[in-house]
């Protein structure tokens, strides 16, 4: 699977994990010179606290359009520490 998004490819893996529609990078799949740090969180009943990264590509940016989770409840373990993608990201194999 690749993610991509304003012409760069963000993450590629043959080990994502799909959960409620979404494909999860591992971690260290992801180019991380592209992303930054954003202060927003959201809670996930069942996952727990997600944690959110702006994209940035060629001066543009792409406000939180990935985002993690650091530290998933037990039911989401497989998918602790992996990235996930939308607002116009492109995810395909």
């Amino acid at each position: 699977m690749k993610a991509i998004w304003n012409g760069q490819l963000l993450a590629e893996s043959d080990e994502t994990i799909n959960i409620e529609g979404n494909q999860y990078f591992p971690a260290d799949s992801i180019q991380s010179a592209y992303f930054k740090n954003s202060e927003t969180h959201t809670t996930c009943h069942w996952k727990g606290v997600a944690s959110y990264y702006t994209i940035e590509v060629n001066g543009e940016k792409n406000k939180d359009a990935a985002w993690y989770y650091p530290n998933t409840k037990d039911g989401a373990k497989q998918i602790e520490g992996y990235v996930a993608f939308w607002k116009g990201v492109e995810v395909k194999e």
